[in-house]
């Protein structure tokens, strides 16, 4: 090409310069195509020496591919020249088009600045158009701008890219039109080869950054399976939201086994619809993120099985559907104790029956401290303590504007609302009475029988404590047989047991007593031997007003009574 004249340029030239663009553009990689890039420059435009500047992403220029000088190569290659220092060389010398041309005369400016460059010298040109080895010649690198202006880069610039930086003209000769033109041309090719092969190498790194990052979620999908598949315990996915919450898509082994069910079975039910009835309440509860719950699932078999379930919600990708993951901890050896436990405190530990505590919380929740009537004139009593004509103007007392009841000339105040309240909240309690009177008059009421054993210490004295036990675990179980469903049987201690009886009349409750005594009577096998002993009972009546206490005490006070109307002889049964 150094030979060619205006117009004229030979065909193979042309083919040359094609080659050399072709080469540049099938590079396989990123520094493959600098390199080509300054190489091409050697062998297809007729320099003996290029560089390819290019932009980091800071802004400055690299020396990143060097052709036609080993020796300046590895001088200058991978250096950085500022951006200032460029802008500075762009914008300066002669505007051959996209070109920049600075002759020597004017390049010792550029001596101190920090652009990497090789130094050459020479002597003076003999002619107006010979190259001086002090002049620089650059090529602007741009990426195609939308509105560009053909192959040759037209007036449309886009983003600076790099700079091609020649030398040494193999003719001698500053470049004329046509090498001016071919420059220009593949410095816009160049551009477009660069950007290509850092779109390429982009591409590559988000495909290696992708595979790596599926290769990362397969291993932590297989990992969740098998921490699923595998988990001890039980555990499930269920769906979340919508008309199908709660409806369980996937099960493990372990939550299949706890259920005797098989996972494609579970696959047909929700968790509303293994949960016992009691405990659906609690599962609506905590059928969210971080709920936490202790309930009973159903078995195949029929069964409940005590669980504590926990919740956790799982994406299944980033904008994907949510899950509800529940694992599900078998919990029934810990209910079983704390139920044993809290049977041993509120029930005796020889007779398995309700202890003192237990009898006196079930007999006082039955009772509130309302009396079952008032007295009469109680409210006419009300009315002259106060002054009103009648109860119901107390419903209508004034109070001052902060809501407070407003007081007397004497300074006294009284909030009838809250006393009507506070009577009108009984009023969601179910009253518990007993009958009036010592005659039967067809009234029912619960009724508390307080038994002591007759002749039980003999038998402790002669035949010992283990004698005794055995007689009161008897005596409990016929106690026990002998009360209907829903009554107590309790053992306050020692030989004194009590049963509660709701729903008697005072003819009824005589009947019982009656009854039980009569079960207690028969002979007893104890160590190979037959004992007996004989019962006094004492009947008493609860109502509200009275505190369990008082109850137990005045049943206790007519056991007494009775025990003692009995000759001695006849209290043992034999």
């Amino acid at each position: 090409m150094e030979t060619e004249s205006e117009p004229y340029v030979r065909l193979a030239t042309l083919r040359q310069l094609h080659q050399v663009m072709a080469d540049m553009n099938t590079a396989r990689s990123l520094a493959d195509t600098l390199q080509t890039v300054a190489d091409g420059v050697v062998t297809g435009l007729g320099y003996e020496l290029a560089c390819v500047n290019l932009v980091r992403p800071d802004g400055d220029l690299v020396v990143a591919a060097l052709a036609g000088n080993s020796a300046a190569e590895a001088l200058i290659t991978g250096r950085v020249g500022s951006r200032a220092s460029w802008d500075r060389r762009l914008t300066m010398g002669e505007a051959w088009g996209d070109l920049r041309f600075i002759p020597h005369t004017e390049g010792w400016v550029l001596d101190e600045d920090d652009v990497p460059q090789w130094y050459t010298d020479g002597p003076a040109p003999r002619f107006e158009d010979e190259w001086h080895p002090s002049d620089r010649l650059f090529a602007p690198m741009y990426t195609p701008s939308v509105s560009g202006g053909g192959n040759s880069g037209g007036s449309g610039h886009g983003e600076l890219i790099g700079v091609l930086s020649v030398d040494r003209p193999r003719n001698g000769r500053r470049p004329g039109a046509w090498g001016r033109e071919a420059l220009q041309m593949y410095a816009f090719q160049a551009a477009i080869a660069i950007s290509n092969a850092r779109l390429r190498a982009n591409m590559q790194r988000a495909l290696v950054r992708l595979e790596r990052e599926q290769q990362a979620l397969r291993a932590s999908e297989e990992s969740f399976r098998q921490a699923f598949e595998y988990a001890p315990s039980g555990m499930a996915i269920a769906e979340m939201g919508g008309d199908q919450h709660g409806r369980i898509l996937r099960t493990n082994d372990a939550l299949c086994r706890l259920l005797g069910r098989p996972a494609s079975a579970m696959r047909r039910y929700s968790f509303s619809d293994l949960v016992h009835p009691e405990d659906i309440g609690t599962l609506l509860r905590t059928s969210a993120e971080g709920g936490r719950a202790e309930l009973r699932l159903g078995r195949r078999d029929g069964t409940y099985v005590w669980v504590h379930l926990r919740n956790s919600v799982v994406a299944d990708a980033a904008d994907g559907p949510r899950f509800l993951l529940t694992h599900v901890e078998d919990i029934e050896d810990r209910k079983r104790r704390e139920l044993q436990l809290a049977h041993r405190a509120s029930h005796d530990a020889l007779t398995g029956l309700p202890n003192s505590a237990e009898l006196r919380s079930r007999l006082g929740a039955r009772l509130c401290q309302r009396p079952q009537s008032l007295p009469p004139g109680a409210v006419a009593s009300l009315d002259a303590a106060y002054g009103h004509g009648d109860f119901a103007e107390l419903t209508s007392c004034e109070y001052d504007d902060n809501g407070h009841p407003a007081y007397d000339g004497n300074g006294h105040g009284f909030d009838f609302r809250a006393g009507v309240e506070a009577f009108d909240a009984f009023d969601h309690h179910v009253h518990t009475s007993a009958p009036e009177g010592e005659t039967d008059d067809g009234a029912k009421g619960l009724a508390v029988l307080f038994c002591d054993l007759d002749g039980f210490k003999s038998i402790n004295d002669r035949f010992g404590h283990n004698a005794g036990d055995e007689v009161l675990i008897e005596v409990a179980r016929r106690l026990t047989h002998g009360v209907r469903d829903g009554d107590t049987v309790a053992r306050l201690g020692g030989d004194e047991f009590v049963v509660l009886a709701d729903g008697l009349g005072r003819a009824d409750a005589q009947d019982l007593a009656v009854r039980l005594r009569n079960a207690i009577i028969p002979p007893i096998r104890v160590d190979g031997r037959a004992v007996r002993v004989g019962a006094s009972f004492g009947i008493g009546w609860a109502h509200c007003g009275m505190t369990a206490d008082e109850v137990l005490k005045s049943a206790d006070e007519r056991m007494y009574v009775e025990k003692r109307s009995r000759p001695k002889q006849h209290r043992r049964a034999g």
